[in-house]
């Protein structure tokens, strides 16, 4: 993907558009969390994905994205996995880290969230512990898009909220963005950063928050299939995310189920 160039703002109607792209997302990601479980393989969850999206009246966003056309409608990250992990025959099992990412579009319109889910009874409490500090930080950066603001705001509060709870590692290489009629538009949105950088945050911006942590470092790359990247260290990772608008009234969670 490019640079981007501008941030764009939707009217009230625009959004709730967009609402109605989030809302099959949220909906679709909660069947999803209900369904992963030990001997659950990626592939029946991006099935159930699909059943889901189409079922609610809306097109996946992620099928056929990018280059190399993105081959499947979620991205299933499994353990050292940060992001865009393509669900395959693999098969879960009890201890995993799960990261499942979902788009869809609506009438033109995308949603984009994602959720980490810990498969069984964690092995570990810091699985748990990572899951919960990602989370959180997507809360710290939801709770700063208010009126006033400026983009850097929500970057600082993520990467508080994640250095207060622990030794994490941020990954800088992928970052939140601006969403709308295309799944990635201006801004981009890091995941760190001093605060008060960057444009106003005005009524009508509408960002998806993405914080993404691992257990170790920082670095990632690339794997074999041109999409999964994964932690260099093999250390497992989390992501948590949603798109939000700025509103007079506060920020406003449009991928809720």
């Amino acid at each position: 993907m490019g640079p981007f160039q501008r941030i764009e703002t939707k009217t009230a109607e625009q959004i709730q558009l967009m609402r109605r792209a989030g809302a099959v997302v949220g909906q679709t990601l909660e069947e999803l969390r209900q369904r992963a479980a030990a001997g659950v393989s990626l592939v029946e969850l991006n099935a159930l994905a699909e059943e889901s999206i189409r079922r609610h009246g809306a097109t996946p966003s992620f099928l056929g994205y990018g280059h190399p056309p993105y081959p499947a409608v979620i991205c299933t990250s499994v353990n050292d996995v940060v992001v865009h992990g393509i669900p395959g025959d693999q098969v879960l099992a009890a201890g995993d880290v799960l990261s499942i990412d979902c788009g869809a579009i609506v009438d033109g319109w995308h949603g984009d969230a994602a959720i980490t889910v810990i498969i069984g009874e964690p092995d570990q409490e810091e699985h748990q512990a990572l899951s919960a500090a990602c989370r959180a930080a997507l809360d710290a950066g939801i709770a700063a898009m208010v009126v006033g603001n400026r983009l850097s705001d929500v970057s600082h509060a993520i990467e508080r909220s994640i250095t207060t709870a622990g030794s994490y590692g941020i990954v800088r290489e992928y970052t939140g963005h601006g969403i709308g009629t295309r799944m990635h538009m201006d801004p981009r949105v890091p995941n760190y950063g001093k605060p008060g950088k960057g444009p106003a945050l005005l009524p009508g911006v509408v960002l998806a928050i993405e914080p993404m942590i691992t257990l170790g470092g920082e670095q990632t790359l690339t794997l074999d299939d041109d999409w999964s990247v994964a932690t260099v260290d093999g250390s497992r990772a989390a992501h948590w995310e949603h798109t939000v608008a700025v509103t007079a009234q506060g920020p406003q969670v449009l991928t809720l189920p």
